[in-house]
């Protein structure tokens, strides 16, 4: 069974009411045009990618207005979603870089918190938010496939990949808000297509817009062939994925079988 899956690609800023509306119109939008699975970037709630807001009381609990509204809108559009937010940790000021994935009937799924912080190219992440522990991976299952989820400059780290196809993940969902710079946009497209391959699994990319960000949102299959890409302006790429690629591919590239390396946490 195959899956028609969504990567949106969207700005979000300061307004988070604002943001609100931008994400569920682009679950929307991707849905009715028959997508199963939709990804939205990281911080798809609140965005100050230059440090200029000064309401720190913006992170939000799983039970706040932002996930409550994407919930509702999983529900109404019968699709599985992936969407990035700030949540409030009880006594600290700072936050965890949270995904939620939401099912077809707007049940909470899991969540995976971030553990790479990008305190890199001259920006301090952890300034505003905290590392989190290493934890179980999120997966869930959608048609024949199982889908993994990490966020934005966990890319860089080749081992979160490797440690979520060991958990069975034939498909990695991978939101970002990757920072436009020198070689940047490179880095990004090089990196996502090695994890694919590296992992002979699919890897949908799902990047916020323009200026501050990249774009180039991108669905890559396990041979590291760019199946779809947003582009640059604001919408959304689909393509249609399986098992039966994956399958393919592991048999003529049995790369994982014939690892001799484990990962374990640092």
């Amino acid at each position: 069974m195959t899956v028609l899956v969504a990567v949106a690609q969207f700005a979000t800023g300061l307004d988070k009411a604002e943001n609100l509306k931008v994400v569920r119109e682009a679950i929307t939008t991707a849905a009715d045009a028959g997508a199963q699975l939709v990804i939205t970037p990281e911080n798809g709630m609140y965005a100050d990618p230059t440090n200029v807001g000064t309401d720190r009381g913006y992170p939000e609990p799983l039970d706040g207005e932002f996930v409550t509204g994407i919930r509702e809108t999983a529900r109404a559009a019968g699709v599985t979603v992936v969407v990035g937010m700030a949540e409030a940790v009880p006594g600290e000021t700072r936050g965890y870089n949270t995904l939620a994935a939401v099912g077809p009937d707007g049940e909470l799924i899991g969540v995976y918190r971030k553990v790479h912080l990008y305190d890199a190219f001259g920006y301090a992440e952890s300034d505003n938010v905290i590392p989190a522990d290493v934890a179980d991976p999120l997966t869930f299952d959608l048609g024949d496939l199982r889908f993994g989820a990490m966020t934005c400059y966990d890319l860089r780290f080749p081992e979160i990949a490797r440690t979520l196809v060991d958990a069975g993940a034939t498909a990695i969902v991978l939101p970002a808000a990757w920072a436009v710079g020198p070689a940047k946009e490179d880095h990004w497209a090089t990196l996502i297509k090695a994890r694919a391959i590296e992992n002979t699994c699919f890897v949908l990319a799902s990047a916020q817009s323009g200026p501050r960000c990249a774009a180039q949102s991108m669905i890559v299959d396990p041979m590291g062939t760019v199946l779809a890409s947003a582009g640059e302006q604001p919408g959304f790429a689909l393509a249609r994925i399986g098992a039966d690629r994956v399958n393919q591919v592991r048999r003529v590239n049995p790369s994982l079988a014939n690892r001799r390396f484990r990962v374990s946490p640092a």
